[in-house]
């Protein structure tokens, strides 16, 4: 079994560490920046970033000067809280939905699943996004196509 973000996650997560990643003062990123940089759709980068700034993660600031920047909770945020807000508390796999399993009743895999679940999220609380990005993996010059 692989564990596996959503697309929404992935993007939102993406979002986070190339603005953390972004050079200082000065330098705008905005959306579209963002989405070019990713190879994705402005529309879901869009959709991610609106649920960033809800939580309080991402400033968004309109005008000239305006850009996406990180918040002091952005930095700070715990990643396996970020995706458990982000992903909300998702079953692994569905056993009771419109075709319950059969083995609901005396299932012991449901319980493993839970227990890998929170082991996953436990592991990623253990860093923040301003950790992460402390020690770029990636080469500045990599970054600077997204200021304008």
């Amino acid at each position: 079994m692989d564990m596996q973000l959503t697309r929404f996650s992935d993007l939102a997560l993406r979002a986070m560490m190339l603005l953390a990643a972004a050079p200082p003062e000065g330098h705008r990123v905005t959306t579209g920046v963002i989405a070019a940089r990713m190879n994705a759709s402005e529309h879901h980068v869009a959709k991610a970033v609106t649920r960033l700034v809800a939580l309080d993660c991402v400033r968004a600031q309109r005008g000239r000067t305006g850009g996406l920047f990180l918040t002091e909770t952005g930095l700070s945020i715990s990643v396996g809280r970020l995706i458990r807000l982000l992903e909300g508390d998702r079953e692994v796999v569905e056993c009771d939905g419109d075709r319950p399993c059969p083995l609901l009743a005396a299932c012991r895999l449901r319980h493993a699943l839970a227990v890998a679940k929170e082991a996953f999220y436990a592991e990623l609380d253990r860093y923040t996004i301003e950790e992460l990005a402390a020690s770029p993996t990636i080469p500045l010059t990599m970054i600077a196509p997204l200021t304008r």
